[in-house]
C-alpha cells in the first residue's frame, strides 16, 4: 500500500500508469483466486429437488438404478440427487467409479449406513460398520476365511462335497419343471456353514430351511419401495409391513443363530478349531481373560459378522447361478457349446478349479452372466471419510455416495454389446479367455467383497458340475422367447419367478 501511495503521488504519467497496472494486477489476482475458490467448492450438478421429498417423485423406487442411469446421461458421471432431504452423490461409468473406489480409496472408503441396516446390524459386523469395528472384523474374517481354505483346496473340497447333494435334488425332479431357487440357496448357504460353523446342514432340516428362507425374504424386502421410503423417513417404520417383517425375520434368525453359537462354545476345543466361529470364540476368551473391556471380540460382533457372511455369501452366489441356468435355457446354442467344451475337457470326472484355464468358453459364460445379471446394481452405499474434490467437484465429508455398478457393467464405452448376452465379451479372436477391466461385479477398493475368491470358485465348480450332468430347458408350453429376463424387485436382482427342467445327460453320455 505504501508503494502504491508513493506512485500515485508522483506527478509523472509513467508513475500513474505503473500504479494503475499494479492495481489491475491485484484485481485480476483477487478475481482469479475467487474463481478458483468457487471452482473447488463447486458441487456436482443434478435435478432440482423439492422441499422434503427431494427427487423421490422422479425416481423409480422399484428400480432406482434405471432412473439414475438415465440421469447420468443428462448430468454427467458425477451428479447429485436427493432421496428426500438426504443428499446423495452418484458415480456413473467405469472410469469414474474406478477412479473413486481405487484412486480415492480412502476418501470414498466409508460405509453409509441407512436406517434399515442400522436397525439390523447396530453398527456391528462387517458390511455396515465403520472405523475400528470394520477394520478389525474385516481383517479377522479375511484372515480366518483364508486359514480355512477360502479360494484354496480346503474350500474346493467343501464345494465338491455339496455339489453331490445338490445334483441328487435336481435328479429327484426327473426332468419335470421346478423352481431352482431353494436348492441353490441351500447349497451355497451350506458352503458358508461348513466354513463358518465347521459343518453343513441337511436340506430337509426345518430350522436350516427357515433360516435361509428368512434371509432371502429380508433381502427381497429391503429393496422394496416401502423400505426405500422408510430409509428417507425412518419415523414411519412401525407402520410399514415390510419393516415389521424384516425385523421379525431378523429377530428369529438371531435367536436360532445364538443357539448354534452357544452349542459351539460349549463344545469348543482350542486345539481343534472347526471353523470361523471357533476362531472368534478363542479370541473372545483371550480378551476376557486379559480383562480387555475394549475388545471388539464380543458376542454382538460375532453374531452380526456371521449373519453378514451368510447374507452376502448365500444370496449373491445362488442368484448368479439361477441366472446362469435360466440363460442356458434361454440360449440353447450357448448351452450346447458349454456342454461340448465340458465333455471334451472333463468327461465324466468331477470338475475342479484347475479346469478353468482349459474351459475358456464356459468361464466366459459365467463372467458374462455376472455382467449382464448385474445383481447388485447400486453396490452397497459408500460415504466420504473427509472433504474431497473429485473431478472438479467438491463433496463434503459424510456425503452418501452410490457407485452405480450397473453403469460400469453396461458401460457402452467398455462393452461391444452391453445390453445383450454375449460371452464373446470375454474371449479373444482365438477363443481364449480375456479379462476385462470394466468387469466389477464385486465392486473395488477398500470395500471390495471379501468373499470374492470363494464366490468365483463356487460359481465355476457349481456351474460346470450342474452343466456336466443336466441339460436345462423351459417348461412344456413355454417357449425360449417367453423366458422372462426381467429381474424381480429386491435389494439384489434375482430372476423373476420361473421354473426350469433339468434333464439328465449322464445316462446318455457316460457309463
Amino acid at each position: 500500500m505504501v508503494l502504491m501511495e508513493e506512485l500515485f503521488l508522483q506527478p509523472t504519467s509513467t508513475g500513474m500508469l505503473l500504479g494503475l497496472l499494479i492495481m489491475l494486477l491485484l484485481i485480476v489476482y483477487r478475481l482469479s483466486s475467487d474463481i478458483k475458490s468457487r471452482g473447488e467448492n463447486r458441487e456436482p450438478p443434478g435435478p432440482k429437488p423439492l422441499p422434503i421429498l427431494g427427487n423421490m417423485l422422479q425416481l423409480n423406487l422399484k428400480r432406482p438404478y434405471l432412473t439414475l442411469c438415465e440421469m447420468s446421461k443428462k448430468y454427467g458421471s458425477v451428479f447429485t440427487v436427493y432421496f428426500g432431504p438426504k443428499k446423495v452423490v452418484v458415480l456413473a461409468g467405469y472410469q469414474t467409479v474406478k477412479q473413486a473406489l481405487v484412486n480415492y480409496a480412502e476418501e470414498f472408503g466409508n460405509r453409509d449406513v441407512s436406517p434399515i441396516f442400522f436397525d439390523v446390524d447396530k453398527g456391528h459386523g462387517i458390511l455396515f460398520s465403520n472405523g475400528k469395528t470394520w477394520k478389525e472384523m474385516r481383517r479377522f474374517s479375511l484372515t480366518t476365511l483364508r486359514d480355512f481354505g477360502m479360494g484354496k483346496r480346503g474350500s474346493e473340497e467343501k464345494i465338491i462335497e455339496e455339489i453331490h447333494y445338490l445334483k441328487e435334488v435336481f435328479k429327484d425332479f426327473q426332468g419335470k419343471p421346478f423352481d431352482t431357487s431353494q436348492p441353490l440357496n441351500y447349497a451355497t448357504s451350506n458352503v458358508i456353514s461348513a466354513i463358518v460353523y465347521g459343518s453343513r446342514f441337511q436340506y430337509s432340516d426345518p430350522q436350516f430351511k427357515e433360516m435361509v428362507n428368512r434371509i432371502n425374504e429380508n433381502i427381497k424386502c429391503i429393496g422394496s419401495p416401502s423400505i426405500q421410503i422408510y430409509n428417507v423417513f425412518p419415523w414411519i417404520g412401525s407402520w410399514i409391513k415390510n419393516w415389521r417383517l424384516i425385523m421379525e425375520n431378523h429377530k428369529m434368525n438371531l435367536k436360532q443363530m445364538k443357539k448354534l453359537l452357544d452349542n459351539l462354545e460349549e463344545t469348543l476345543n482350542v486345539e481343534d478349531t472347526r471353523g470361523l466361529v471357533d476362531s472368534f470364540l478363542i479370541r473372545k476368551k483371550i480378551a476376557e481373560k486379559a480383562g480387555d473391556k475394549g475388545s471388539l471380540f464380543h458376542e454382538q460382533n460375532l453374531i452380526i459378522t456371521v449373519s453378514n457372511l451368510f447374507a452376502a455369501g448365500t444370496d449373491t452366489t445362488s442368484t448368479t447361478l439361477r441366472w446362469c441356468l435360466l440363460l442356458m435355457a434361454k440360449y440353447p446354442q450357448v448351452q450346447g457349446r458349454v456342454h461340448k467344451e465340458i465333455d471334451s475337457v472333463i468327461g465324466a470326472r468331477q470338475p475342479v478349479l484347475g479346469d478353468r484355464k482349459n474351459l475358456p468358453y464356459t468361464d466366459a459364460v459365467i463372467h458374462e452372466t455376472q455382467r449382464l445379471a448385474n445383481i447388485v446394481p447400486m453396490s452397497l452405499p459408500h460415504s466420504t471419510s473427509c472433504d474431497v474434490t473429485f473431478q472438479g467437484f467438491f463433496i463434503k465429508k459424510g456425503t452418501c455416495v452410490f457407485p452405480l455398478l450397473t453403469s460400469v457393467l453396461c458401460d457402452e464405452s467398455q462393452w461391444e454389446s452391453p445390453h445383450t448376452f454375449n460371452p464373446a465379451h470375454f474371449l479373444d479372436e482365438q477363443g481364449r479367455f480375456v479379462k476385462r477391466d470394466a468387469f466389477m461385479p464385486f465392486s473395488a477398493g477398500r470395500r471390495l467383497c471379501l468373499g470374492e475368491s470363494l464366490a468365483k470358485m463356487e460359481l465355476f465348480i457349481f456351474f460346470t458340475s450342474l452343466m456336466q450332468h443336466f441339460r436345462y430347458t423351459h417348461p412344456p408350453g413355454v417357449s425360449e422367447e417367453q423366458l422372462d429376463l426381467t429381474p424381480a424387485v429386491g435389494f439384489t436382482l434375482n430372476p423373476s419367478p420361473h421354473k426350469l427342467c433339468a434333464v439328465s445327460r449322464t445316462s446318455n453320455i457316460y457309463p
